[in-house]
């Protein structure tokens, strides 16, 4: 396989995910940068090209995160067109352990529509259930990552939506 063939399958789509994830064009276009860069250097680890997309985005995805490590904040959808940021990037520290304690049906769901990207359409047809299941299972998610957070990590959430305290994750582990 050879970067300018994974440019031409690839480049929009991965483009328009990062720009999602970060919602500034200017670091968009860096981590954007920065992926392709390391696809190029990385291209020997492709074994199967049936699984070049997903290696792809995940390369991205380790660069979006290390673009929130750098700017020292976290950004978590909370809603359709929410966002919550916080100012520490070790704040969250017990987010991936409660995604990973979500049962089955919303721990996939979640996955497929904020951590691959997927819209909730396309997440309904991969699940197959109706796009209603789908909205229900991303609500129910929510309500159950903002109680573990409150319980655990002492947080809570302001008028705006904002993810606002301390993190005491002494209880969560």
């Amino acid at each position: 396989m050879e970067t300018e063939k994974i440019w031409n399958a690839f480049n929009e789509e991965l483009y328009f995910f990062i720009l999602k994830k970060v919602r500034n064009e200017t670091a968009a276009g860096d981590i954007f940068q920065n992926t392709f860069l390391k696809i190029h250097k990385n291209l020997e680890q492709i074994k199967d090209e049936e699984k070049v997309k997903a290696w792809v985005f995940q390369i991205a995805r380790n660069e979006i995160a290390n673009y929130f490590k750098s700017e020292s904040k976290y950004v978590a959808p909370v809603a359709k067109e929410e966002v919550v940021v916080l100012e520490k990037s070790d704040a969250l520290c017990c987010f991936d352990k409660f995604i990973n304690d979500l049962p089955d049906i919303y721990k996939k769901t979640v996955e497929l529509v904020y951590i691959e990207g997927k819209k909730q359409d396309e997440a309904a047809q991969i699940l197959d259930v109706s796009l209603a299941n789908v909205k229900a299972r991303i609500r129910r998610s929510k309500d159950i990552l903002k109680e573990k957070f409150s319980l655990c990590c002492k947080y809570e959430f302001d008028e705006n939506g904002s993810l606002v305290g301390e993190a005491d994750c002494s209880k969560c582990n």
